[in-house]
């Protein structure tokens, strides 16, 4: 294992391209959910807070506040919005602050 070791770094061989080149199996991994904020209504939003196991969902006044951090990326957010909802594709989702992982999406869609 050693010499293989060795001679890899040695050729410069890697066994993946990553960052320079996107890895491509990070396209099977789930995401936490970008939503649509025109077609996010008052009553969805809270049967999306509801459908949230880990509490990264919830509702401040006219905003839908989704917490990252507290993400687990189960999906059942996406399954319950009815289309106003998909899977964000982003799973580089590290920050230095964790204000920074805490989204507040306004409530359009009550608005038309």
């Amino acid at each position: 294992m050693a010499v293989w070791f060795l001679r890899g770094i040695r050729r410069g061989v890697v066994t993946t391209r990553y960052p320079a080149e996107a890895e491509p199996s990070a396209r099977l991994l789930p995401t936490p959910p970008a939503f649509d904020p025109r077609r996010l209504t008052g009553a969805l939003v809270d049967a999306l807070v509801g459908a949230c196991p880990s509490g990264a969902l919830t509702r401040d006044g006219a905003f839908l506040v989704l917490d990252i951090g507290a993400c687990s990326a189960c999906g059942r957010c996406i399954a319950a919005a009815r289309g106003a909802a998909r899977q964000s594709g982003r799973f580089e989702l590290a920050a230095t602050q964790r204000v920074h992982l805490v989204k507040r999406i306004p409530i359009a869609g009550d608005q038309r």
